[in-house]
C-alpha cells in the first residue's frame, strides 16, 4: 500500500470551491492526491465525464501533486488496483456525516485496509454544492461564486 498518496472520489458535476478547497487541503497532507471522478452510468449528470474530467484538470493545473482521473468501478476497486489505502472526503453537515460514514463503513467492509478521512469544509464553503450550481445553470445564473475561477468560463 502507498501510504503518501490518497483519493478524492466523486461525481464533481461539477467541481466546486468546496471541492476545490478539500483537495488543495489533501495535497498539504499527501505526497499526492487523486482527484477520482466515478462514470456511474445509471446516474444521471449534467456534465458528460470528458467536460468534467477538462474542469477538474483546468481545477488543477499546475498543482504537481494532484492528478485526475476518471473510474468505472467500485471506489473500493480502484484503491486496490492503484494500492491506495486512503481516501479523503468532505463534510458540510450532519447530513453528509451520515451519509459519508454509511459509506465509509461499506468501503472498509469491502476492502479492510482502506481508511476514509473527513475534512471539514471551510465555513464559507458550507452551503456550496454541485446541485446548487446545477440548477443555477439550468436556469442561466452566475456560478461564478460557488465554482473555481479556472473554470467559470468554461461553463
Amino acid at each position: 500500500m502507498n501510504n503518501n498518496i490518497v483519493l478524492y472520489p466523486g461525481s464533481f458535476d461539477p467541481i466546486t470551491k468546496g471541492h476545490q478547497s478539500i483537495a488543495l487541503r489533501a495535497a498539504q497532507m499527501f505526497d499526492n492526491v487523486i482527484v477520482a471522478i466515478g462514470n456511474n452510468p445509471d446516474k444521471k449528470s449534467m456534465f458528460p465525464i470528458e467536460q468534467r474530467l477538462r474542469f477538474v484538470e483546468a481545477t488543477f493545473q499546475g498543482v504537481p501533486n494532484i492528478k485526475v482521473l476518471s473510474y468505472n468501478c467500485l471506489t473500493v476497486d480502484l484503491c486496490r488496483k492503484e494500492n491506495i489505502r486512503y481516501i479523503i472526503r468532505g463534510i458540510r453537515s450532519g447530513m453528509d456525516w451520515n451519509a459519508e460514514t454509511a459509506i465509509a463503513n461499506a468501503n472498509k467492509l469491502l476492502f479492510p485496509p482502506l481508511e476514509t478521512l473527513f475534512l471539514l469544509t471551510e465555513p464559507h464553503f458550507v452551503g456550496i454544492s454541485s446541485s446548487v450550481v446545477r440548477e443555477i445553470l439550468t436556469y442561466g445564473g452566475d456560478v461564478s461564486a460557488f465554482v473555481p475561477q479556472q473554470i467559470v468560463n468554461m461553463l
